[in-house]
């Protein structure tokens, strides 16, 4: 009996154990600093019952181990038998390792050059292993191979490619919301300056032209700028516009990306002739940093002459 009511003390304290360590620590924490007043007082009502049912339940599983051995000391006989665990033991777990080792067994058409194999003992534990592994083989086998049911693991991997792909998109559209005026990028791929150049033509040409000679506003293709030619720049002045030069903000009616997609746009004019270029306005700033010309020779001739 000691080492039954040690093995309910040990699983009682496991299980105890499991059941909190299962929990992430931070998020009990912070679930605990927002119960009210009644809800911890409830809580603790709640341990100290519990812990009179454990307490409770170790008395009397000591009274009964002392119970049995009063009667077992009165009743000889009644010592002899062996305990519930202990027949558990031999019938499951060990075996009677005592016939075993006195029966040798022999496997005489297992023999060859002298040598006799044995039919070694497995205990019933093991045996019991050996059955499961051999039914959960087969249940395997059916489910994943006759029913179609299991996913083989080809189809295990595109799932996770599919949900690989949607959390990319996730990830691509955050990164896209979140371009302002410090992260936006010059973007020279051919979709993003074929995006830019719709967006341009259809709001901006009014005031700049097609070509991005200018008009109402200034000439986008020489090398003079009014609020700097760095992306950066460029972008601000899209999104929040010149109220005092009758530029109107964009931000409102542009996301983010597209104002990126015309900023990079309005820089790759650099350097293009325009039909009736505007007379330069603002200061000189020289070549646009952001864009890197292959022809040194093709992209001075292309220079604006003002």
């Amino acid at each position: 009996m000691k080492k039954l009511l040690t093995l309910v003390i040990a699983f009682t304290g496991l299980a105890l154990s499991s059941a909190v360590y299962a929990q992430d620590t931070s998020s009990s924490y912070d679930k605990l600093m927002s119960m009210d007043k009644n809800q911890l007082t409830l809580l603790i009502i709640m341990g100290v019952i519990l812990g009179i049912i454990i307490l409770l339940l170790v008395l009397v599983i000591y009274l009964m181990s002392f119970i049995t051995a009063v009667f077992k000391k009165e009743n000889p006989a009644f010592a002899e038998e062996p305990s519930w665990w202990e027949s558990f033991k031999e019938k499951f777990i060990t075996g009677d390792i005592e016939d075993e080792a006195v029966e040798k067994k022999e496997m005489k058409d297992h023999s060859y050059d002298g040598i006799t194999e044995l039919d070694n003992f497995m205990p019933p534990w093991l045996q019991y292993v050996f059955l499961f592994t051999a039914i959960f083989g087969v249940g395997y086998f059916i489910n994943y191979s006759v029913l179609g049911y299991g996913k083989t693991g080809i189809e295990e991997y595109e799932e996770e490619l599919k949900i690989e792909a949607m959390a990319a998109e996730v990830r691509k559209a955050n990164a896209v919301a979140g371009i302002d005026e410090s992260t936006v990028v010059f973007d020279e791929s051919a979709a993003a300056l074929a995006s830019g150049k719709t967006i341009f033509e259809g709001n901006c040409a009014a005031c700049h032209a097609a070509d991005g000679g200018g008009g109402v506003g200034p000439n986008l293709t020489d090398e003079y700028w009014l609020h700097g030619n760095s992306i950066n720049e460029v972008f601000s002045v899209i999104k929040y516009g010149v109220v005092s030069k009758g530029m109107v903000p964009w931000q409102d009616q542009l996301s983010p990306e597209e104002i990126q997609q015309v900023a990079s746009f309005i820089l790759s004019l650099k350097g293009t002739s325009p039909a009736n270029p505007k007379d330069p306005q603002g200061e000189l700033v020289g070549s646009t940093p952001t864009l890197e010309m292959e022809n040194t020779e093709a992209d001075t001739t292309a220079v604006n002459p003002e």
